[in-house]
């Protein structure tokens, strides 16, 4: 990326990302980070804002735009679960990895300015995008508590997270989360069809995005349905919650950029 060139917004965007870094380093030194994780929110919102203001549409259409925006709502989700259960601090250093490799797949994206397509100007979406990221954060937050699981059944994992609860009790909350996830994703999927069939007179195609969001969902279900109908051990449940996550992750950051439908514009 070329600094001298970089708009207001981008300059902003990246300060962020460099702060995710510093957010991380904080965090796995066991020194919080919280600090820098709330400056690397301010500058994304400032970078967010500026962006928008000066292009006319919100981050959501290229994959610098959808990187931004996700290190900013999946941030914001972790603060604020962490400010309403605060035994979920301790997991930040797996929650600001994952936070700052965003950042830095961002630094290495194309900040070019974008064009939003006419399928796109409706309020609809806005409620089909903030219902996606409430998700993915839900989904997020689990993820995290999975990781902390399985990482403890490792010495250096054991000694790094030890001050949290035990298994069971980060079981516990991990699938309150994804029960929240489940909730959400299926209003963004409903939210979804509602949007398709104002923009292009269909409510479900099964182009690539459509159908792999159908599989999350499908993969969220089953996962939540396996944890109440059978005794799964928190370690089984664990390694359940990051595949799930795992498939979101793929859905959102790679499948839209990797093939041409119309959640890219191409109509």
């Amino acid at each position: 990326m070329n600094f001298a060139a970089l708009h207001a917004d981008q300059v902003w965007l990246a300060a962020g990302a460099l702060l995710a870094l510093a957010a991380l380093a904080f965090a796995w030194l066991g020194r919080g980070g919280t600090i820098a994780t709330d400056l690397m929110l301010a500058a994304l919102a400032a970078g967010i804002a500026l962006r928008w203001a000066r292009i006319g549409h919100g981050p959501f259409l290229s994959m610098y735009e959808v990187l931004a925006s996700g290190m900013f709502t999946l941030g914001i989700a972790w603060r604020l679960a962490g400010w309403r259960v605060p035994l979920l601090r301790d997991g930040a250093p797996l929650v600001m990895s994952l936070i700052a490799v965003m950042g830095a797949w961002m630094l290495a994206t194309d900040p070019g300015d974008t064009h939003l397509p006419a399928t796109y100007e409706m309020s609809v979406l806005w409620f089909h995008v903030l219902l996606g990221k409430v998700f993915l954060g839900c989904a997020l937050v689990a993820t995290a508590l999975a990781g902390v699981v399985l990482s403890r059944s490792t010495p250096p994992g054991h000694r790094r997270f030890s001050r949290m609860p035990g298994d069971a009790t980060l079981d516990a909350y991990a699938w309150r989360f994804m029960l929240a996830a489940l909730v959400f994703e299926s209003l963004m999927l409903i939210a979804g069809a509602v949007w398709a069939q104002d923009a292009w007179g269909r409510y479900w195609a099964w182009d690539p995005l459509e159908t792999w969001a159908f599989i999350t969902w499908v993969a969220l279900a089953a996962a939540v349905h396996a944890r109440v109908a059978w005794r799964v051990t928190p370690r089984t449940g664990a390694l359940m919650i990051t595949g799930v996550f795992v498939i979101a992750f793929l859905t959102f950051f790679g499948v839209p950029f990797v093939t041409i439908a119309p959640h890219k514009g191409a109509v």
